[in-house]
C-alpha cells in the first residue's frame, strides 16, 4: 500500500472513529415507569433541545426496573432511570452516579437527593377526588377525618398501599397524622382497590363518590370536561410524593445520559409536562396556577413526611394496614 493510500485509509478510519463516538454519545437508554403519554411529552421537548439524541426506552414498574439495574450493576444496560418515588430511590444509592445539573439551582432542597445522587422531576399531591353527582345530597368531605365518620362507610375508594407507591405514601401520611386508631377508622370505611387507576377511574365513572388519589390523575378528568369532578385538598394537609431520576452508575453512554438528565430537568420540559399531563414540577421558577387551574404548591397546606423513613417502614406499614382491613 502506498504512503498516499495509507494516509487516506488512516484519515478515513479516524473519521469513522469520530463519527462512531458522536453516535454513541447521542444514544441513551432510558428506564422509565412513567406512562407513554408522559414520556412522549417529555422526549419531544428534550429532542428539540438536543438534536440527534436517540432515546431507547425500556418501560416497567419502578421496583422491577430498580431490581434490573441492581442485577446489571457489573454490566449496566440502562443509562438513566425516570422516575421513582423518593422513598424507593433511597434504597438503591449504590446504583447511582452523582451528577450536579446546572438546573439544580431551580430545585428546592426538599426535592433533591443526597450528594447529587438523584433529583426530583415532579411531585404528586394526594387529594380527594370528588364526583359531586354521586354525593346524593351529602356535603363533600373537607378533611381526611371526615371520611372516618360512619356515614362515609362504603362511599370512598383507596388503593391498597402494597399495590401502589403513591397509595403507600398516602396511607403512610394518614398513619403519621392520625395514628393507628385513625388509620383503622378510615380502613373500616373504605372500598379498597387493587390499583391507582381503579380508584380514579371508578370515581370518574360514578362508581364511588370520592377517591383518595393523585392530583394529576384527577385533574385530567377536570380538564377533559367532567364538570362533576372536583379536587379537594384536605384542610388538615395534603401529602407529597415526589418522584425523581438518576444516572446509572457506570452508564455506557454517560454524555448522552447527562444530556437527557438535563433535558428532563429543564424548565421547558417541566412546563410542558405540567400543561399537557398535569405533572406538577419541582422547579420553583414555574408558576403552576398561571398555566393551569391547579393551585401553586405554596397555596396548599402540606403535612410533612420523611421520604426515607417511609421507605424504611414499608413492611411495618403494610402489615398495619392489612391488620386494619382484616379487623373491619
Amino acid at each position: 500500500m502506498s504512503f498516499k493510500s495509507l494516509a487516506k485509509y488512516a484519515a478515513l478510519a479516524l473519521a469513522l472513529s469520530f463519527t462512531a463516538g458522536i453516535a454513541g454519545a447521542q444514544t441513551v437508554v432510558l428506564y422509565s415507569s412513567n406512562n407513554t403519554e408522559t414520556v412522549e411529552t417529555a422526549l419531544a421537548v428534550v429532542k428539540k433541545k438536543t438534536p440527534g439524541l436517540t432515546v431507547q426506552q425500556v418501560t416497567g414498574g419502578t421496583g422491577t426496573l430498580m431490581k434490573r439495574i441492581q442485577a446489571e450493576a457489573k454490566n449496566p444496560r440502562g443509562d438513566v432511570l425516570w422516575s421513582g418515588g423518593f422513598g424507593t430511590l433511597g434504597a438503591y444509592k449504590d446504583q447511582m452516579a452523582p451528577y450536579k445539573s446546572p438546573d439544580l439551582a431551580a430545585v428546592p432542597a426538599a426535592f433533591r437527593g443526597p450528594n447529587d445522587l438523584w433529583v426530583g422531576t415532579n411531585v404528586h399531591v394526594m387529594v380527594m377526588m370528588v364526583n359531586e353527582r354521586q354525593l346524593k345530597g351529602m356535603a363533600p368531605p373537607r378533611t381526611w377525618s371526615d371520611l372516618m365518620r360512619p356515614e362515609w362507610k362504603g362511599k370512598f375508594a383507596i388503593t391498597d398501599p402494597s399495590k401502589s407507591a403513591t397509595a403507600y405514601m398516602l396511607v403512610y401520611g394518614l398513619l403519621k397524622q392520625f395514628g393507628r386508631d385513625g388509620l383503622a377508622k378510615l380502613a373500616a370505611n373504605a372500598v379498597i382497590t387493587a390499583s391507582s387507576g381503579s380508584t380514579y377511574k371508578g370515581v370518574a365513572a360514578g362508581e364511588y363518590p370520592v377517591g383518595l388519589t393523585i392530583e394529576y390523575a384527577a385533574q385530567e378528568y377536570v380538564a377533559g370536561g367532567q364538570k362533576e369532578i372536583k379536587l379537594v385538598y384536605p384542610t388538615e394537609g395534603s401529602y407529597l410524593a415526589p418522584e425523581g431520576m438518576f444516572i446509572v452508575k457506570g452508564a455506557r453512554n454517560m454524555d448522552a445520559a447527562v444530556a437527557l438528565y438535563n433535558g428532563l430537568l429543564s424548565k421547558e420540559t417541566q412546563q410542558e409536562l405540567l400543561v399537557k399531563n398535569f405533572r406538577r414540577p419541582v422547579r420553583s421558577d414555574i408558576a403552576v396556577s398561571k398555566l393551569t387551574s391547579l393551585p401553586d404548591l405554596s397555596a396548599i397546606k402540606i403535612f410533612p413526611l420523611d421520604q426515607e423513613a417511609a421507605s424504611a417502614e414499608y413492611e411495618q406499614l403494610v402489615a398495619l394496614w392489612n391488620l386494619a382491613v382484616k379487623a373491619r
